[in-house]
């Protein structure tokens, strides 16, 4: 139980300007009563009080908490009516105590804390350690409040839920500390992990929990975007190293422990510098969004280079089956849509580069083989039709791209005169009889039809089944499925469960994906369309709604369209 209690500070003319910008934004953002109107017992033509408060003590007492680092404030904790004890230990009525006692202690320097007796610093820590308190004054003045008599903000914390969160949620995605997604009124684990890395740009405590300078920091019209830097920690730098790895920039995988130190510094500004960039060693927009969806320049091994690890790399795709030419260490067009293709069918971001991701998987035991089957399209089934189309399988302008039912038709009739297995699939070994020039011609004639059709092996029916049943399962950033998913990891997922066969690619990336019929309209989508906004994408489910993984709801989610996808609107795809 804590006595009757006052603390008190001075405030300087700086500290009112700050405030007073804070209080501007939070009256918006909570509708705090405007002045005038009787919220405090402070004089209102000299100050507005806010408190960030909103718990009890055991006995149902109001708290008051820490100053944030602004001074001139003087609060009053208070016991309930008739419970309260003065300094001489006799009850009183709970109401204010008389004058404080005065002390010699300068407030200019630090705060000067008393009752009617003073009371001890470890009371006092445990008070200011739970609760923010912020109030302004005209210069040198001092100010009195009764913590009764003012409105009470809530602090956030894991769990909350407040239509008011949804805004905070909002800014910081706009400023790139939080993955794109509809706001929501829940203030959940991803919303604290954003929460945190505002704090730690900002120099503030790292405890996820949003109390008043953190929330006047966030909703500050100047406030800073998104920045990685040389000293900071976190999983978003080990993303970070990740990538730059796999890029080439980062030499080693023992470089990759969240730590941002002098190697990865290097390492960004190497990429930097090589990608047009100013050369600074920062994390920006900019740089982040050329390492996940721009057309970034690898340090790596790439088309046009030629050596012995890219002699080996090509044995290694040849006999997985993704390699329609004879080796010969030069990195060509055949080569880099084998490694796309690879990267496609074994779960990597589909960059075209030989690098020490890819390489590793391709040399593991795990290497997922190249089975080409109806439905797939894109460079590698092009070549496996310019293939038959050269032996007499197919007719000429049959090479479309798409594994339909005239190349599968095709292929089956090439394995049977080959002496292979005759169901239409072009696995490693059909691919090595077709590539190794040895491969018999057809004889009879083509059937003279040509290959039409796209990868749209389900229908819309099959595609919001399969979204819906996946309801409810959790958010996580990078994942693809079965039980995880990311927005782009959901669509992915769900479209290769109905036969489309899409590889993983970013929201950014389904932009300009080409490969679907393009809409422009956003009232033009409908159900079983792929939805495409500002740094996310989504399915359109029946009657006007949108089935998407939800960052800020931290699952998949199946709601109404709202104007936040149509203020975002980038374009659709129809995939049947």
């Amino acid at each position: 139980m804590f006595r009757s209690h006052i603390l008190k500070y001075r405030v300087g003319i700086i500290s009112m300007i700050v405030v007073m910008t804070c209080m501007i934004i939070c009256s918006v953002l909570f509708d705090v009563p405007e002045s005038g109107e009787t919220t405090s017992a402070v004089d209102s033509e000299n100050t507005d009080a806010y408190v960030d408060a909103s718990a009890n003590t055991d006995n149902g007492d109001k708290i008051v908490g820490k100053s944030s680092g602004f001074t001139a404030v003087v609060a009053n904790i208070k016991t309930e009516p008739d419970a309260g004890l003065n300094s001489d230990g006799d009850q009183t009525d709970g109401q204010l105590m008389s004058q404080p006692q005065q002390t010699d202690t300068d407030c200019e320097d630090e705060p000067v804390v008393v009752s009617d007796g003073e009371f001890t610093e470890q009371v006092v820590g445990e008070v200011l350690s739970q609760y923010e308190v912020m109030m302004i004054g005209e210069d040198d003045e001092e100010i009195t409040l009764d913590i009764n008599e003012v409105e009470f903000l809530p602090i956030y914390n894991l769990g909350t839920r407040d239509d008011s969160v949804a805004v905070i949620q909002s800014k910081l995605m706009d400023l790139g500390f939080m993955d794109p997604a509809e706001p929501t009124d829940y203030y959940g684990s991803i919303t604290m992990d954003a929460v945190k890395r505002f704090q730690r740009q900002n120099d503030l405590k790292q405890d996820g929990i949003m109390g008043q300078e953190t929330i006047a920091m966030i909703l500050d019209p100047g406030a800073k975007s998104y920045l990685l830097k040389k000293g900071m920690e976190g999983d978003d730098v080990e993303l970070i190293q990740t990538r730059l790895y796999e890029l080439g920039y980062l030499e080693k995988k023992s470089l990759i422990t969240g730590s941002f130190g002098s190697e990865t510094e290097s390492a960004v500004r190497a990429l930097q510098q090589a990608n047009g960039l100013t050369a600074d060693g920062l994390i920006g927009s900019a740089t982040t969004e050329l390492l996940y969806y721009g057309d970034v320049k690898a340090n790596l091994l790439s088309f046009g280079d030629k050596n012995d690890i890219i002699l080996e790399c090509q044995n290694k795709l040849k006999d997985l089956g993704y390699m329609t030419t004879s080796p010969d260490g030069l990195y060509g067009g055949d080569t880099l849509a084998a490694v796309k293709l690879f990267q496609s069918r074994n779960d990597l971001v589909v960059d075209g580069y030989l690098g020490p991701t890819t390489r590793e998987k391709l040399m593991s035991s795990s290497a997922i083989p190249n089975g080409l089957v109806i439905g797939d399209e894109g460079d590698t089934v092009k070549r496996v039709q310019e293939i038959l189309i050269k032996l007499g399988y197919l007719a000429k302008g049959s090479a479309t791209g798409y594994f339909g039912d005239v190349t599968d038709k095709a292929v089956k009739s090439f394995q049977k005169n080959n002496g292979l297995y005759a169901d239409g699939n072009v696995g490693r070994k059909t691919m090595a009889v077709l590539t190794g020039g040895n491969g018999k011609t057809s004889s009879g004639t083509s059937s003279g039809s040509v290959e039409t059709g796209s990868a749209n092996g389900g229908s819309v029916k099959s595609l919001l089944k399969v979204a819906l049943s996946k309801l409810g399962c959790p958010y996580k950033y990078g994942a693809k499925g079965p039980d995880k998913f990311d927005c782009s990891g959901f669509v992915y997922w769900c479209l290769n469960q109905v036969g489309v066969k899409q590889s993983y690619i970013t929201s950014y990336q389904w932009r300009t994906i080409g490969k679907y019929k393009k809409i422009t309209s956003y009232s033009s989508l409908k159900a079983g369309d792929i939805i495409v906004v500002t740094g996310h994408v989504g399915i359109i489910g029946e009657d006007g709604t949108v089935i998407d993984a939800s960052s800020s709801r931290q699952q998949i989610m199946h709601r109404k369209l709202s104007s936040w996808w149509s203020n975002r609107f980038i374009c659709g795809w129809r995939i049947f």
